[in-house]
């Protein structure tokens, strides 16, 4: 009888055990390598600089953002809902659980959050892949929100993956159908496109791209004169690049095309940031890539695995990347 409830307990401790969502990770456990195409790549990457496994066991970790009010880097687990939190002396830790679908509206795939930003104040923005809209988290114990952009003409989103601030406090954001279990066929899909859009400072709401088929990653230039959007179709991988009018857009071109890349490498292009130097970080086909601001592909940090997205700390010491099931690091130089 003893050897029975033992052995129970066992079973109990191993399932548990099983189910344990993430594991913080030591020094000295690294992933990927670094492909120099230009000796450009060298004025971000020293020769001796490693991809640093910090913590592992998600199931596609994304929407990284680095919060100077928590000294720390927040990101999402999309089908755990879930947003973690990583410091350097804390290590990671559970941010807010079940954050990113909560049934507020339909939606058959119930994910959790996507892309998160930070506002002018300090403000976590998120992108509810779940419940089809972007919050502020107004609570940072809780999941206490405020409805920032719930729907467009009176017709909820699709799911919205990425956003980005301008100076002017504008939010421009992309709208994929990833959030929901039939993408473009599902019967809750109430747009017929998948849009990016511009919530101005005043509340005014209004679509700037219709045409592109997969939205994603999104990003402003430094000088704020040009919007990049990633476009994650296998069909037509590219990142695109807008003119910023007070209208909209116009203007568009493809920034870099990544159609022989995508045939060779695993992953489709999906986030996006701007280094102070105007080079565009992108994960894409093969990890992160590396692209000047004349379109050049300078190199790429190779992460082995499939990567969503990436973020800078607030001193542009490190590029965290959040790559399937790991959330890694490389140093950058100054």
């Amino acid at each position: 009888m003893l050897y029975l409830v033992e052995t129970n307990i066992m079973k109990k401790l191993f399932l548990l055990l099983l189910f344990i969502p993430f594991v913080s990770i030591g020094q000295n456990n690294f992933i990927g390598s670094i492909e120099r195409l230009s000796s450009e790549m060298d004025e971000y990457i020293s020769k001796d600089s490693k991809i640093e496994i910090i913590a592992k066991g998600f199931n596609w970790s994304e929407g990284p953002v680095w919060s100077k009010k928590l000294n720390a880097l927040l990101f999402s687990d999309v089908p755990n809902n879930v947003i973690y939190k990583w410091d350097k002396k804390n290590g990671l830790s559970t941010f807010i659980n079940e954050i990113g679908y909560s049934g507020i509206v339909p939606n058959s795939k119930k994910a959790g959050t996507n892309g998160l930003t930070i506002d002018q104040e300090g403000n976590l923005i998120i992108c509810m892949h779940g419940d089809r809209r972007i919050v502020k988290l107004i609570d940072w114990n809780s999941n206490e929100v405020l409805p920032v952009a719930t729907s467009f003409n009176n017709k909820l989103f699709n799911s919205p993956n990425d956003l980005v601030y301008n100076n002017k406090k504008e939010l421009f954001f992309t709208d994929p159908p990833y959030g929901l279990r039939n993408g473009d066929n599902d019967k809750l899909k109430e747009l017929q496109f998948n849009g990016v859009f511009r919530l101005s400072n005043d509340g005014e709401l209004k679509v700037l791209i219709k045409n592109l088929s997969r939205p994603n990653g999104i990003a402003i230039s430094i000088d704020e004169k040009t919007l990049y959007v990633a476009n994650s179709d296998s069909k037509n991988p590219v990142i695109m690049k807008y003119k910023i009018t007070d209208e909209g857009v116009e203007n568009p071109e493809v920034f870099f095309d990544g159609s022989v890349l995508s045939k060779k490498d695993i992953g489709l292009f999906d986030g996006l940031k701007v280094h102070p130097s105007g080079t565009i970080f992108a994960t894409g086909p093969g990890g992160v890539l590396l692209i000047n601001k004349e379109g050049n592909h300078i190199g790429t940090i190779r992460t082995k695995v499939r990567s969503a997205n990436c973020a800078f700390d607030d001193k542009f010491e490190y590029l965290y990347m959040t790559s399937h099931q790991y959330l890694t690091r490389i140093r950058i130089i100054d």
